[in-house]
């Protein structure tokens, strides 16, 4: 928060304004009561009490405009700093998600994640606010009403004294308690929260499952069990109030009766009393605002705990340094168009050992080992490559490392032993931008975003110009339903795409991966999930982007395997066979397990053949699963 030292200094003037402005009508007060009285007991004439008291009168409504229009500057102060601090802690949140492993995403709920983004900077940018626009002003009245009862009487000022350390020591007997049912809470409220938005995001499954009272009744548990919570907790914090309060009324008795006897034994005047009444009910506010201001900032702290744990977490190695500028302390408050705009470089060029450029493979697995918990490994010594322009298949049980392989090469996880290198590059010495640059990748799930169809298309590369996109489009087989819509490229699709069937988002995504023209390309079950007419329209698409790429298939149709180079069998994460679909045809391996499964009508082998994520007539069956999370 430093670089809002502006309006933390404003905010500070503003309050020492206000505090003065306020300490004016006891004063005045003071004054017209002394002269009121002296007129009654014939000391002063009428005369010159009258002016006297229409001028405190004047004193009074000046010092309160002049309070009224300061107290408002300074209120825009604060409530444009406490937005500020919401846009910087929202921002760094955002920018460290960015750059965080994919291996943070696998341990988390997305709708806990944000949660994190509304609970924990809401609370803690509405604390900071209301800090800022209180505790300056309530320590300034303090001190003065302080200052000016020693002047006055010090045994009063050392009375007032005594409140604020009795309660603060009260306080801290009640917090660790507190504290503890709060993170009680905080966890039953993330956990509701990112069970409704996991099924706000699949409302179709629960509801053909007819599961919405067993989800509502979840969801009802855990705020049932935040109320539970919130009895013992309030009950608690309210019995040691009840001590706070007394302590402090205790005290205030003390200040009115040594007050009221000092007046009657002549050592104050009646307008000093006055004066002296007020400043003292001014410094019950702070000392009663004080269980307001605790209370929020345990809240802040208990709700703001995950936050810091999220901002902990260590980035991935090789993420963009303007990401780990945006996460930290000076981040910027709008990334600079040029910077996003430079954020994905060209790829390197392809060179050999030597760093000599010509022939190498466009990537290659070496002995590559990984692990998505340490000590478990999931894929072993696994060690093949593709050339330039190369098709290679990987084929294997689900559960057998396919969607792995795909998670590496993307740079989503880092192998644990061996080498992989892309372009002649070994990734451990490319960033992420650079990596995930050279390789373009149609998913099972196409994964669009909220907007227009042209959006969509052009989110590798923005700048696209209209030509570019058409261009793409046409290639993909996509042209033609897109200009059925009435707004065409400018149709919005909704979340997820909702708008679009299977079908035609996978035909968005294939023009997205030709238009980022990366020379790498993976095919992750891309058309698995598509009726037969569907994939026919997207596999003419697919073919078309396949042209000039070097190309990583996961396979699930045989006539799609029988058009690749290589072929590269996978059994429980080990390279089984690699080598062309003639040659793996009669080695009695794998893939000629699937020939002869395919062509069989037993129940058993159907069976079997669905294990391989395929069907009897080429169709498949679900999704390729490894014994890990998935990308």
């Amino acid at each position: 928060m430093k670089e809002l030292w502006p309006y933390y200094t404003m905010v500070i003037v503003a309050a020492l304004a206000t505090v003065l402005l306020s300490l004016a009508s006891p004063f005045l007060i003071s004054h017209a009561t002394d002269t009121i009285v002296s007129t009654v007991n014939g000391s002063t004439p009428m005369e010159t009490a009258t002016r006297t008291v229409i001028a405190v009168a004047l004193g009074l409504l000046a010092a309160e405009l002049a309070h009224t229009v300061i107290h408002n500057i300074g209120g825009w102060f604060g409530d444009v700093m406490g937005m500020r601090m919401r846009q910087i802690l929202s921002n760094r949140y955002f920018a460290k998600l960015l750059s965080l492993p994919q291996s943070y995403f696998d341990r988390q709920i997305t709708g806990t994640v944000i949660s994190r983004l509304d609970r924990s900077i809401m609370g803690l940018t509405q604390f900071l606010q209301a800090f800022a626009n209180n505790f300056f002003s309530m320590i300034l009245t303090v001190i003065v009403v302080l200052g000016i009862s020693a002047w006055y009487y010090w045994p009063l000022a050392l009375l007032l004294v005594i409140i604020f350390p009795m309660y603060l020591w009260l306080t801290a007997l009640t917090s660790r308690r507190w504290m503890r049912w709060e993170k009680t809470k905080n966890e039953h409220i993330d956990t509701a929260q990112g069970r409704f938005a996991e099924v706000v995001g699949q409302v179709k499954v629960v509801k053909s499952f007819v599961s919405e009272l067993r989800e509502l009744r979840l969801f009802q548990t855990h705020f049932a069990e935040t109320v539970d919570v919130t009895k013992r907790q309030s009950r608690w914090w309210h019995m040691m109030d009840i001590f706070r309060m007394a302590g402090m009324n205790l005290v205030f008795f003390a200040i009115y009766l040594v007050l009221f006897l000092r007046t009657l034994n002549g050592s104050f005047t009646i307008g000093e009393l006055v004066l002296l009444v007020q400043l003292v009910a001014m410094a019950k506010q702070p000392a009663t605002m004080m269980s307001w201001m605790v209370d929020s900032a345990q809240r802040a702290a208990a709700g703001s705990r995950e936050y810091f744990e999220a901002m902990d977490e260590l980035e991935e190695p090789t993420t963009s340094p303007v990401l780990l500028t945006a996460s930290r302390e000076y981040g910027p408050s709008v990334v600079d168009e040029r910077e996003v705009r430079d954020a994905v470089p060209s790829p390197p060029a392809i060179v050999q050992e030597d760093g000599r450029p010509g022939e190498t493979p466009v990537f290659e697995f070496d002995d590559v080992t990984f692990g998505y918990d340490p000590g478990d490994p999931v894929i072993h010594h696994v060690s093949f490559a593709a050339g330039n322009n190369e098709k290679v298949a990987l084929v294997g049980e689900s559960g057998g490392g396919k969607s792995t392989l795909v998670n590496l090469l993307l740079g989503l996880y880092r192998p644990t032993g061996g080498t992989l290198k892309v372009c002649g590059h070994d990734i451990r010495e490319l960033s992420a931008a650079q990596l995930r640059g050279m390789v373009g990748v149609v998913f099972q799930d196409a994964s669009l975003f909220s907007g227009t169809i042209r959006e969509n298309i052009a989110y590798g590369r923005p700048g696209a110009t209209d030509e570019e996109i058409l261009q793409v489009a046409e290639r993909a087989n996509a042209d033609a339903f897109i200009r059925n819509f009435t707004a065409g490229y400018d149709t919005l699709i909704g979340e997820r795409g909702l708008r679009l069937s299977g079908g035609q988002k996978q035909r968005i995504a294939v023009a997205r991966a030709m238009l980022k023209d990366a020379p790498i390309l993976v095919l992750d079950e891309a058309t698995s999930a598509l009726d037969t007419r569907a994939e026919r329209a997207v596999q003419a698409g697919l073919e078309e982007l396949m042209v000039g790429r070097t190309t990583l298939v996961i396979a699930h149709r045989l006539s799609t395997i029988a058009t690749v180079d290589t072929i590269v069998t996978l059994d429980s994460g080990r390279v089984d066979e690699i080598g062309s679909p003639a040659e793996l045809a009669t080695s009695g391996g794998i893939y000629g397990e699937l020939l002869r499964l395919t062509a069989s009508s037993s129940e058993e082998d159907r069976a079997r053949l669905r294990r391989f994520g395929f069907h009897s007539d080429g169709g498949s069956e679900g999704d390729d699963i490894d014994t890990g999370p998935e990308a």
